[in-house]
């Protein structure tokens, strides 16, 4: 009876673990053999390099570039795009002015939430397109228009705002605005996100805390925070995965889809640019598996260090 039970979950499991072996495994298998050998990628000749594209990696200075780049945006995607997303949630589900009810947020929530989540219904390349008419380098773009309608930009030196490889508290002026796109597309789902975790947390929890005189903001950080932990902890590795796949804003958006003068370079589009302009195929998968093992790191340290005991109430 035992077997039979056995043979009959084996049955149903055969066709979903075959196909996650040939469309998922066996990608990332042949990928890492790829990134042994000199493949051109338009050849059916390959010689076997052993760890030499892993060696020319660590000593490439394209590829420091884009992990600094890459580093940037890793700290600073989830720490604003959090922040923002926790503030917006609080303010709208206990922000509001108090009751006879009790707490609550503030009047007209639900509008609120579905203008926050309007970006997550559009595409990252739409998104990127829009932003690219906001930040365009002439008197036609939105930006540089409002500013040189009110003086502070002269018309005949208009602001390039993503074409501008300077930098600004050291890093390239060109991620800070990069930065900005994504922290304005992603706050809005993880403030519905944390919205829905508040709205879990019993409404007495709060009228107790201001009974007892508690102020909004210590409100926020001795009882809203700590009992959304593990939402946030989920947003922060969301956020990281999002933070290293960079790649559709700069290909849209930047000169020369990593400029100007490399300042814009991520990971996927050094790839991208080794294998399809260089024509160097083994070199690409070679740092895309450096890619993967760091991502898999990455989550590691983070699962790790958010972990913690979970809170009952």
């Amino acid at each position: 009876m035992r077997h039979g039970k056995a043979r009959f979950v084996a049955s149903f499991l055969v066709l979903p673990v075959g196909l996650y072996v040939f469309y998922v495994l066996w990608p990332y298998a042949q990928d890492i053999g790829y990134s042994l050998t000199n493949w051109g990628g338009y050849s059916d000749t390959q010689e076997f390099v052993g760890l030499d594209n892993y060696v020319r990696l660590v000593k490439d200075e394209l590829i420091r570039k884009a992990f600094w780049h890459s580093v940037f945006f890793l700290v600073t995607v989830p720490v604003f795009t959090i922040a923002l997303a926790l503030l917006f949630a609080f303010l709208l589900n206990v922000g509001g002015r108090g009751s006879r009810a009790g707490v609550r947020g503030v009047w007209g929530s639900s509008f609120y939430k579905v203008v926050f989540f309007f970006p997550q219904v559009l595409s990252l390349v739409l998104i990127a397109i829009m932003w690219q008419a906001i930040y365009r380098g002439d008197e036609q773009g939105l930006l540089n228009g409002i500013l040189m309608k009110i003086g502070l930009v002269d018309p005949e030196k208009p602001l390039q705002f993503v074409a501008d490889p300077t930098p600004f508290l050291g890093v390239p002026t060109v991620l800070w605005w990069l930065l900005l796109i994504a922290v304005w597309g992603g706050t809005g789902f993880y403030m519905v996100l944390f919205s829905a975790a508040m709205q879990s947390i019993p409404k007495d929890i709060f009228e107790a805390a201001t009974l007892d005189g508690a102020t909004r903001v210590k409100t926020f950080f001795r009882i809203t925070l700590p009992l959304l932990r593990d939402s946030v902890s989920v947003a922060w590795v969301y956020l990281g995965f999002i933070a290293l796949d960079m790649y559709a804003l700069v290909y849209v958006m930047t000169p020369s889809q990593g400029g100007p003068d490399h300042a814009s370079e991520v990971f996927a589009s050094v790839i991208n640019f080794t294998a399809f302009n260089k024509g160097q195929f083994g070199y690409a998968c070679a740092i895309a598996v450096a890619l993967g093992i760091f991502t898999l790191l990455l989550a590691a340290v983070q699962l790790r260090v958010t972990r913690r005991e979970r809170i009952e109430y």
